[in-house]
């Protein structure tokens, strides 16, 4: 198979993760088991908000983005500070999902593997499962959240929320390439780079973020953009 020697090479690496980075299931388990949680878990947030911030690049190249309170530092006028911005997008939905992601591991292991940490190499339709199942539980509970919190859709919650998760059932389910990611970057350019943070988890977060977005919320190139962004790129009429 066209992966097979990238799953031996990658066995500890493969996909964004080869194994859980959660610590669970040992019902003993110490305050440094649920610190290594916490770190782990923070990793993955700060990965997620890397990865939303890059994607804005592929789905919109040469728009400028509205990234709320951060825009006065460089140069871009600031309507709103949070909500309805890049920045609230970015930061929410990485929350979301490192949740979630971790959560998902967790359940994956202890109810599918028989206590066995989730893995790619060694659990390959498991772990696209998970892939989708947390993107889209974590992305549908950033949509309830902002739909419940945000000011700008006051009047029209319940339709910002069943249309979001419509969205994000759409979007998740073009992330199903994920994990394989990694396996196909091994090929191309060695176990090393594949292995590593970017190869790992980096660039497959950032290209699910693309797809996730682009195809569920149709965010690409001039579709996508807010009030803001749209004076910013000198677009008139309506959003597409």
């Amino acid at each position: 198979m066209l992966f097979r020697q990238a799953f031996r090479k990658l066995s500890h690496t493969v996909g964004r993760r080869a194994k859980s980075t959660a610590t669970f299931g040992d019902e003993g388990a110490s305050s440094s088991g649920s610190g290594a949680l916490l770190a782990a878990v923070g990793t993955t947030f700060v990965t997620y908000m890397t990865a939303d911030f890059l994607s804005n690049f592929i789905q919109h190249p040469t728009q400028q983005m509205d990234y709320g309170y951060f825009n006065q530092f460089i140069g871009r006028p600031v309507t709103s500070n949070w909500w309805g911005t890049r920045t609230e997008h970015i930061v929410g939905v990485a929350a979301c999902l490192a949740v979630t992601d971790h959560a998902s591991q967790a359940y994956f292991s202890k109810f599918w593997l028989g206590g066995r940490v989730l893995s790619f190499a060694a659990a390959p339709a498991t772990f696209v499962a998970h892939t989708f199942f947390f993107i889209f539980t974590g992305v549908t509970l950033y949509v309830g959240a902002d739909a419940a919190f945000n000011p700008q859709h006051a009047g029209k919650r319940s339709e910002e929320f069943f249309s979001g998760t419509y969205s994000s059932a759409v979007g998740s389910c073009t992330a199903w390439y994920e994990p394989y990611v990694s396996p196909a970057l091994a090929r191309i350019a060695g176990p090393a780079i594949a292995g590593s943070w970017v190869g790992s988890s980096l660039l497959p977060a950032t290209l699910a973020y693309s797809t996730v977005k682009g195809c569920g919320w149709n965010d690409w190139g001039n579709s996508g953009l807010n009030d803001l962004e749209l004076s910013l790129n000198g677009l008139t009429g309506d959003k597409e």
